[in-house]
């Protein structure tokens, strides 16, 4: 009888500490897991909470919001679906609207890619494209890459942030996964960590998948991270670029593309006071217009701001625009 009381003790610390454990978030958000660590289908929620000095070491460096953010902002987001604007240096949310709501976020999966990239390859890598880096889908962005086109993941990560070349992206995920679905699930561990878990990747690049979503919040955690990276940030700022990479038998090939952000292309233009350092842009039928963007104001602070689903290309700047005239 003693045993199986201490047993039950032993349980109880046990199960407490689980608890705890599992109440490690940000804010008071429930977080939901299209994504099970477990490799199964059954999916699970954890809700997080903070309470009196408790503190919530995960997100101590973080903007943090539970619910939209408008007070104090002449923001108009009539039309965009969800949006959001972060202070990196204050640890704010200066605006949220539908932060947390799961959408499609087309190119802006390039973002994940990217940091994956970053914190597993060498940019002096070479790679080899396989026959998966053939896209068929209508509209879809390529570089016009082949089987046996080899590049480095430098180049190739160029193709993928200004131009966001689909084919460039599976390239690099069988690269640095071995194969799309090896990468796709260092994405999610990726985004796990972070503390995206409101998100699920099943590809690199963000064509349609009714099993690939993410959402405005955990597309500034995304982001937030692979801002921390310097080539990163090099390359979103990047006007335009040019190289040469060599096809299965040696010859030369060339790349020459343009960033899409239109803020760096002098096509749209921020307040005064905020400079555009870069970003990332993405459009499909299903997601609408999306952006994100990295900027700084007048003194050097930065900050990322997020728009999703808008109607068109210049309702998303236009609100874009507006929302960081807030900064």
């Amino acid at each position: 009888m003693k045993c199986t009381n201490r047993l039950k003790k032993l349980l109880s610390v046990v199960m407490i500490i689980l608890v705890l454990a599992s109440l490690t978030g940000c804010g008071s958000k429930d977080y939901s897991f299209g994504y099970d660590r477990r490799r199964n289908n059954s999916g699970f929620s954890v809700a997080s909470h903070t309470a009196g000095n408790t503190a919530d070491a995960f997100a101590l460096g973080l903007c943090v919001t539970t619910k939209d953010v408008t007070s104090g902002t002449d923001v108009d987001m009539s039309a965009a679906t969800a949006a959001g604007l972060f202070d990196i240096t204050q640890k704010k949310v200066i605006y949220a609207k539908n932060v947390h709501e799961k959408l499609n976020p087309a190119s802006l999966t390039k973002i994940l890619t990217a940091l994956c990239a970053l914190e597993h390859g060498n940019l002096d890598d070479v790679m080899t494209a396989s026959p998966n880096v053939r896209i068929d889908e209508s509209g879809a962005v390529k570089l016009g890459i082949e089987e046996g086109d080899t590049m480095t993941l430098e180049q190739a990560l160029h193709a993928l942030l200004l131009k966001s070349s689909n084919d460039v992206a599976v390239l690099i995920a069988e690269h640095i996964g071995g194969s799309v679905e090896g990468f796709a699930a260092l994405m999610n561990e990726t985004a796990n960590r972070l503390g995206a878990t409101n998100s699920h990747f099943v590809n690199p690049h963000g064509l349609t998948d009714p099993n690939h979503y993410t959402t405005a919040y955990d597309l500034y955690l995304i982001c937030n991270a692979a801002v921390k990276h310097d080539k990163f940030v090099e390359i979103i700022h990047t006007s335009s670029y040019n190289s040469v990479y060599h096809d299965k038998n040696g010859n030369e090939k060339t790349m020459d593309m343009a960033n899409s952000n239109a803020y760096i292309k002098g096509e749209a233009f921020a307040p005064n006071n905020v400079t555009v350092i870069g970003g990332k842009t993405g459009t499909t039928n299903a997601a609408g217009n999306c952006l994100v963007i990295y900027a700084r104001n007048s003194a050097g602070n930065p900050y990322i701001s997020v728009v999703l689903q808008a109607p068109d290309r210049t309702t998303m700047y236009t609100e874009m625009t507006d929302l960081l005239g807030e900064i």
